[in-house]
């Protein structure tokens, strides 16, 4: 097998799984046929310009490649978050977002996008955003996973959990 079919099939790998990191990679494409080392895989995602993002649960990051739009989407979307919000907090199954003045619900509009399961729905004001978590037990996740989209910008700004 040729260095393109090799390519190729790591692009249609990491489109159809959430590759974490090379070991992981190899390992799909040795079930693949492919005798490769971790070396080279290490240059072919050099030369495929692939980079790491957040998956679409927030809990971890995977392989991708630059150009696909939904990727280019999403990474839009938790830039957008990580500079907009200065604040979280909750009561109950409800957490309490503080964003810039007027950016609310551009910042609900990517939290809705982010299609996490426990989120039941957002509601934005000018810098409020209100958002409806399924159960009580989830209400620490999300905002961990929240936490860990804009930490570098908010850090000490979000409320510990008691």
């Amino acid at each position: 097998m040729t260095k393109l079919d090799r390519h190729n099939k790591i692009l249609k790998i990491i489109k159809e799984k959430d590759i974490e990191n090379q070991e992981e990679l190899v390992n799909e494409l040795q079930k693949e046929g492919f005798i490769v080392t971790q070396a080279t895989i290490s240059r072919d995602i050099k030369e495929l310009k692939l980079v790491k993002i957040l998956s679409s649960d927030g809990k971890r990051y995977k392989y991708s490649t630059r150009d696909v739009n939904e990727n280019i989407t999403l990474d839009k979307f938790l830039s957008l978050l990580s500079k907009v919000i200065v604040d979280i907090d909750y009561s109950g199954n409800i957490i309490a977002i503080k964003t810039l003045s007027g950016a609310a619900s551009s910042a609900a509009e990517a939290i809705d996008e982010l299609n996490w399961s426990e989120i039941v729905g957002t509601i934005a004001g000018n810098n409020t955003i209100f958002v409806l978590i399924d159960k009580d037990d989830n209400v620490k996740e999300v905002i961990d996973r929240l936490r860990k989209i804009v930490d570098t910008q908010i850090g000490e700004n979000i409320k510990e959990l008691g």
